[in-house]
């Protein structure tokens, strides 16, 4: 209790990093929209005039792995030769496998198709249950590459990263300590006008005034000019940022990236069951935090080791809302994936701006809430 600062950044779509998890998560939809059993593990690799795509795959269908990554390389707005990346230029390079047969085998018998811990989180900060920072943060992003693509910013270039810190009390948010935006720009546009209008466009639409205080600190590129990013100035890999893909710093990562993985895989699929049980929990008021573990074990059918935390604001006993969550929810690694409905083509859109909070996502739903309020009476 008492006072502490709590962080979390946010890289925007043009970010070398968010890019190679768009690709792939790109390429992972058009593979299951193709065929929904594909089994699909894929990196991607980003460098100034190329891109590398490698990896396992185990399809009845055909994908243009090249035209796929064009098109989403394009769509994020490396679409220029002056950026020193784009879409027609650039290289695509496929090193492709089939599924290890190993792996079939483990799968088939429903066990987990890779071994993983895995952490979900949930917390009354904001009103879809996200910590404050990381969710301040990702909405901040994503504002300033709307307000880029929608061309009201036409000076703005892909690349860029939001940082955030908020200060707590008795682990309630105060008020927000720093924002720090970090945007690429076209040469010509000055360092007061993209300050002026990324601090009113985006920064004060995204942060309410009661969380601006005299304390807080806001700063749009304080190293100066930002003109050269993305692959062109900094190599991007997947799997590089999986702390603010799912929580910031206010609970565990798992330690395993999602993006590029079919549902098969437990690492992706068990974190986002996990989220779904610690939602529930706060959303029910049996706890105002919550963090769900669950460890698996390749080929084994269900789940080696289940937990939660709860920080001492649980309104019934731990172990009855262990049970409850072991009695509603599925563990075993295909019935997670029946009862998800993941066999669709939904992966690009959880690559960027994180994987939790976003309502229309199967896992952000509260469809058995009944079944813990009555845990209350």
């Amino acid at each position: 209790m008492g006072r502490s600062i709590k962080m979390a950044e946010s890289p925007m779509e043009g970010h070398p990093d968010k890019l190679a998890d768009l690709i792939a998560d790109a390429l992972l939809d058009e593979f299951i929209k193709r065929d929904p059993y594909s089994k699909v593990s894929l990196e991607i690799l980003l460098i100034s005039g190329m891109t590398l795509v490698a990896g396992h795959v185990s399809t009845e269908s055909y994908v243009d792995i090249p035209g796929v990554v064009r098109r989403t390389i394009k769509e994020v707005g490396y679409s220029r030769a002056e950026y020193g990346f784009d879409a027609d230029s650039s290289a695509v390079l496929t090193s492709i496998e089939e599924q290890s047969p190993d792996i079939v085998l483990g799968i088939s018998s429903e066990g987990a198709g890779d071994t993983a811990t895995v952490v979900g989180y949930a917390c009354t900060d904001t009103e879809n249950y996200m910590p404050m920072p990381i969710s301040l943060a990702h909405s901040i992003s994503q504002r300033v590459s709307e307000l880029r693509k929608s061309g009201k910013a036409p000076f703005l270039r892909p690349d860029g990263k939001v940082l955030i810190t908020v200060l707590y009390e008795d682990e309630k948010p105060v008020f927000v300590k720093d924002a720090i935006i970090f945007c690429q720009h076209d040469p010509d546009v000055s360092l007061e006008k993209l300050r002026d209008f990324v601090i009113e466009e985006a920064v004060k639409k995204i942060i309410p005034q009661n969380l601006i205080q005299k304390e807080t600190r806001i700063l749009v590129n304080p190293s100066g000019r930002f003109v050269l990013g993305g692959p062109a100035a900094d190599a991007g890999q997947t799997g590089r940022k999986i702390v603010s893909d799912a929580y910031g710093d206010v609970a565990y990562s798992g330690g395993s990236a999602f993006s590029g993985k079919d549902p098969t895989k437990t690492d992706r699929t068990a974190s986002y069951l996990a989220r779904m049980m610690a939602k529930h929990m706060v959303a029910s008021g049996l706890a105002q935090r919550c963090m769900v573990q669950m460890a698996y074990a390749f080929g084994m059918s269900e789940v080696i080791a289940f937990d939660i935390e709860t920080y001492g604001t649980e309104k019934v006993e731990k172990e009855r809302i262990k049970s409850r969550l072991l009695e509603v929810f599925p563990t075993n690694p295909k019935r997670m994936i029946e009862f998800l409905d993941l066999r669709k083509p939904i992966y690009k859109q959880t690559a960027c701006y994180g994987h939790f909070g976003k309502e229309n996502l199967p896992w952000e739903k509260l469809t058995k809430l009944d079944l813990f309020l009555e845990l209350q009476q």
